[in-house]
């Protein structure tokens, strides 16, 4: 008995049966699970697993169907957010809630204020992220704006906006989906300071050495269900994907030679500046051939991203010249590169390859729509194009959703990337730039 009374008095959080349904899918079905004080509890699963709608029900974002939470082993009802917060439970959402304009001083108290009489009183809260900061080595300068921070430090400022707010629960949706892998790292050694102090996180994620190096305990969902419980000491790589997946899974592929054949991509002596007017791109020239990979390195903040815009018609080039299959391509014309046979699959799913509030179907058509035989020549829309369209593409790259007709912002972080790399495979590009393509 005193045994039992010692383990219910370990627990931080327990969650009993849960069941969330939204119009078609049981996204959770019947879930429980418990986490331990000050341990890093790893939620895995492949992209649609359930794990980002169960901590979002967890958060007071969706209401559950069925089911009951449990804090410090009394029953609470979480009907919103501020629920969730006044019970010491922080998210950091896998796309950061972060504004970019705002200094991160004024993110991290924004709906906290601190007042001293009819005025914010910037300077004490300034002095407390501060303190925050230092007691859990997680520097930040509280006057520097968001927009100017590299993703890493963003990630700092959510953190901080959760313990600001006084969590001792904390949820990390897909935290190193953005990091490069010293961030990551680095992001590992926060989580465990974090646990020394008190801390008790749950950390979902669906990459498997990531949960071996850092977990303590790991709760496995496959198509909305808990399949298991493991500690990571029990098992390997390969036993968490068969968990995963419900089959054997190959950890390592085989890559096949290259047979490169003609020039499909020319970039000759490019030149591209930022939004400062400062110069990233600086003379850059390579080729891509029908048939290879090439590969493109480096630390997020290097031109990059300035690079895939100029490519992909969304920047203006400063000096240089693009050609597509031969000819050379104007700049800032998206739709005629599209039409002359490039894919694109940008690093904001958000930003730029989703309209978030229409439905799958419309979506797949983004940058086809106005041809055949999506439209005739009068732009009439065959809608039975757009829905067959929608349904085998749908079936061909394994979308999970209700349907066709579901807003594509319902859908997991995964099976939205699935949208996009669907839609850019379907018009059969000559060359496709993927930027970050397989973040979940």
């Amino acid at each position: 008995m005193a045994e039992k009374t010692q383990k219910e008095e370990n627990l931080a959080l327990e969650v009993r049966h849960v069941t969330k349904r939204f119009p078609g899918v049981i996204a959770n079905d019947d879930v429980s699970f418990s986490l331990k004080k000050g341990e890093i509890h790893a939620l895995l699963g492949e992209n649609g697993a359930g794990k980002s709608t169960l901590m979002n029900v967890v958060y007071g974002l969706y209401a559950q169907d069925e089911g009951e939470f449990l804090i410090d082993n009394k029953v609470v009802e979480i009907n919103g957010p501020s629920d969730a917060i006044n019970y010491g439970i922080g998210m950091v959402h896998q796309h950061f809630m972060l504004i970019p304009v705002f200094t991160v001083a004024e993110n991290m108290i924004l709906g906290s204020e601190v007042t001293k009489g009819t005025s914010l009183d910037l300077r004490s809260a300034k002095k407390e992220i501060r303190k925050i900061s230092k007691a859990y080595g997680l520097e930040v300068d509280p006057d520097a704006l968001v927009e100017n921070l590299p993703v890493g430090v963003q990630q700092r400022v959510e953190i901080l906006k959760a313990l600001y707010r006084n969590a001792n629960i904390l949820v990390l949706d897909e935290p190193t989906a953005v990091l490069t892998p010293q961030e990551a790292e680095d992001l590992f050694d926060v989580m465990r300071e974090l646990t020394k102090k008190g801390v008790s996180i749950i950390f979902i994620t669906h990459k498997l050495k990531e949960i071996l190096n850092v977990a303590d305990r790991v709760t496995v969902m496959r198509r909305g269900k808990v399949v298991g419980h493991v500690k990571p000491s029990e098992t390997d790589a390969q036993g968490l994907a068969t968990m995963m997946v419900g089959r054997d899974v190959l950890l390592q592929v085989e890559k096949t030679p290259a047979d490169p054949k003609e020039i499909v991509l020319e970039v000759n002596h490019l030149k591209i500046n930022d939004d400062r007017d400062v110069e990233v791109i600086k003379n850059v020239s390579f080729e891509v051939r029908a048939g290879e990979i090439l590969g493109i390195a480096g630390i997020q903040g290097n031109g990059q991203t300035e690079l895939i815009e100029a490519l992909t018609g969304l920047r203006k080039v400063d000096s240089g010249e693009i050609h597509l299959s031969g000819e050379i391509i104007p700049f800032e014309k998206p739709r005629y590169l599209v039409e002359h046979g490039l894919g694109h699959v940008p690093e904001d799913r958000h930003k730029h390859g989703l309209v978030l509030p229409y439905d799958l179907a419309d979506n797949m058509v983004l940058n086809t729509y106005y041809q055949k035989p999506f439209a005739d020549k009068m732009m009439r829309r065959n809608e039975q194009a757009v829905l067959k369209n929608a349904t085998e593409l749908m079936k061909q790259f394994d979308i999970r959703a209700p349907g066709p007709r579901v807003s594509a912002g319902t859908l997991s972080g995964g099976n939205q990337q699935k949208v996009i790399v669907a839609r850019e495979f379907s018009h059969s590009p000559k060359v496709l730039i993927a930027n970050q393509p397989t973040r979940g």
